[in-house]
């Protein structure tokens, strides 16, 4: 981050600390030199926080977490963060996020205490990166002269996924997250996130969770977009055919029940990261760093991709350990009628837009949020979780009850619907 600012800050003037870490470990003194490092670095960084926190308490225990976070909501007007220091791997934090995230809408960042007591440029700008869209702010956007001719008219990302509960496990649903951009940047996400049955690999209620997200892209953009790009990951080969059928059926019904004829270009994309494929440069003069790796943005759509269908691989990232894996794409259905080209760089440039880092990540962004709000929905129910695992329902509760119950933990509270709280 150094010499470099958001493209669209956030001002904190409402901000409180929670510690969870002991006294002993983490000092009043530590907690005192962590804000004035964040400040300094935040400032820089076009996101000023300003002034002390409102309130800075050390607490025990998960038991804590709703009546603190209640408090703060009801004695702090316009509460805009709560930085919540822990331990290590600690409950407190799946209690923090569902406190934060469902019940209250205020937005929350933890920190290790390790990190709070010896501060890094490094660590504090990662945080100021989380903190400034989980408030509402652009981290960063892709230079209108460099974006591909999609952009010439409304286009809307959708990314999708699904996280399946441990091998072995079969009381736990499957959780299916949907995300979608609410700019034109794209820089803005909103998600929405569901349960179903156990091991399913379509999503279920695809249709409504799409015409939720295209209402809200309106309400934002005030525009119909008339182009829908989606990246779906946790696909295998084998389900190509299913999915598709199924999800781009549910895509068009959504588009339907908002207009009659409204019909969208749709574009699907079915991104896979676990395969056997490497690439290796071999000009020396290519290799990029310690592990000789392909330099970023490379793609391949010869030789090695399938002879009748749309695939290809792009390595979008720089590899820091080990061998790189280029991310397969596979494009099974596009109304928009792109060129391989312009496809392989729309998604290179997709690659760019991930907020919680100033590189290219391995995936696009709108993949990479779904698989972050599906694992975050798994925080949100972790009680629900316990309490059905270990038979505490009373007798004659439904498998349907239960996940109603589930549905309605993994909603999250419509303050934190507008922002990117899964960041």
């Amino acid at each position: 981050m150094r010499g470099k600012q958001f493209h669209t800050g956030i001002d904190v003037k409402v901000w409180a600390i929670a510690c969870f870490a002991q006294q002993q470990h983490v000092k009043e003194n530590d907690l005192r030199n962590f804000t004035a490092q964040l400040q300094r670095i935040s400032n820089d960084a076009g996101m000023p926080i300003v002034g002390q926190p409102c309130f800075c308490k050390y607490a025990m225990g998960v038991d804590q977490v709703e009546p603190m976070f209640k408090y703060l909501k009801q004695s702090f007007s316009g509460i805009q963060l709560v930085v919540v220091i822990l331990p290590g791997k600690t409950p407190v934090y799946a209690e923090v996020k569902r406190v934060g995230d469902t019940v209250l809408g205020i937005a929350t960042q933890c920190v290790q205490a390790k990190n709070v007591i010896k501060t890094t440029p490094q660590t504090l700008s990662n945080l100021c990166l989380k903190m400034n869209v989980k408030l509402g702010g652009v981290n960063s956007i892709l230079l209108p002269a460099v974006r591909p001719r999609i952009f010439n008219e409304p286009v809307i990302f959708f990314g999708c996924d699904i996280t399946h509960p441990p091998a072995g496990d079969s009381r736990k649903p499957s959780i299916a997250a949907v995300v979608a951009s609410m700019d034109a940047h794209p820089s803005r996400y909103a998600a929405t996130v569901r349960v179903q049955q156990h091991r399913q690999e379509i999503i279920s209620d695809l249709t409504y969770m799409v015409r939720e997200l295209l209402v809200q892209f309106y309400r934002n953009t005030r525009f119909k977009p008339t182009r829908i790009v989606v990246y779906r990951d946790g696909v295998s080969e084998g389900q190509f055919f299913n999915v598709l059928q199924y999800e781009l059926r549910a895509m068009r019904e959504a588009c339907m029940m908002l207009e009659s004829g409204y019909q969208p270009g749709i574009t699907f994309i079915a991104v896979q990261k676990r395969h056997h494929t490497r690439l290796f440069a071999v000009d020396k003069k290519d290799q990029v760093g310690k592990a000789f790796n392909i330099p970023p943005g490379t793609t391949v759509d010869v030789g090695i991709t399938h002879p009748t269908e749309f695939d290809f691989y792009l390595c979008s990232h720089a590899g820091i350990q080990g061998t790189s894996r280029p991310s397969h794409y596979h494009v099974l259905w596009d109304d928009n009628e792109l060129t391989a080209d312009e496809l392989q760089q729309l998604t290179y440039q997709m690659c760019h837009t991930y907020v919680r880092c100033t590189r290219s990540v391995s995936i696009p962004a709108p993949a990479y949020y779904a698989h972050l709000v599906a694992f975050r929905a798994r925080y949100h129910l972790v009680d629900r979780e316990h309490d059905s695992g270990e038979g505490s329902q009373p007798s004659g509760t439904s498998e349907d009850t239960t996940l109603s119950n589930m549905a309605r933990a993994v909603q999250v509270h419509p303050d934190a619907n507008n922002v990117m709280y899964f960041a």
